[in-house]
């Protein structure tokens, strides 16, 4: 009895922070465009192993996960996964650091780049603070835009994301009921156990 009660908390342990993954859409309800501000956006969001982000845009644009290397310099050819299909979804798996950017010309030096700082599950949740590395100017001249503007017609203003909490809540508060909700399910599985 007591080897299952064990085996069954270590279980609930780990287990309850993939409950609380949550999903962070890039750029708020601008979605992912030339206009987004991404270096403050990802400073107001927590990106936590098992979140994932939402990339939403228009065919003239992709995401490139990059290194911090070609991010700084704003190199996209040399990508380490590469997604164009209007709506992309990658999932946060390991911590650190990440970099992404628009692969379309002209695109990462005018701003299109996401820098986060993945934390792991066990770290407390704290505003993102990775700082913004300003691109350097490119030695080729880009060359304007024919297509007409992608951007919604309201303005980008960057959105909080929805944790997959059972009541939606988000900030500290977020982070205080993850808590109260991790524990009451580890107290209760002892009181089942021990009763």
């Amino acid at each position: 009895m007591a080897v299952s009660a064990v085996a069954t908390l270590l279980f609930l342990l780990v287990a309850s922070p993939v409950a609380f993954a949550a999903n962070h859409v890039v750029g708020g309800s601008g979605g992912w465009t030339q206009s987004g501000d991404y270096t403050t956006w990802a400073a107001a969001e927590t990106f936590t192993v098992g979140d994932t982000l939402e990339f939403n845009y228009g065919g003239s644009h992709g995401v490139d996960v990059i290194s911090k290397d070609d991010y700084e310099n704003c190199n996209t050819g040399n990508a380490i996964e590469s997604y164009s299909d209007g709506k992309t979804t990658i999932k946060l798996t390991k911590s650190g650091p990440m970099y992404f950017s628009c692969p379309t010309f002209g695109h990462c030096q005018s701003g299109m780049k996401l820098s986060v700082n993945v934390q792991d599950s066990s770290t407390p949740s704290t505003p993102s603070t990775t700082p913004s590395t300003p691109s350097t100017p490119s030695t080729t001249p880009s060359t304007p835009s024919t297509t007409p503007s992608d951007s919604p017609a309201t303005p980008n203003t960057p959105a909080k994301s929805t944790p997959a909490t059972p009541n939606g809540a988000t900030g500290v508060f977020g982070s205080m009921n993850k808590f109260v909700i991790g524990v009451s399910v580890v107290l209760g599985a002892l009181f089942v156990f021990m009763c």
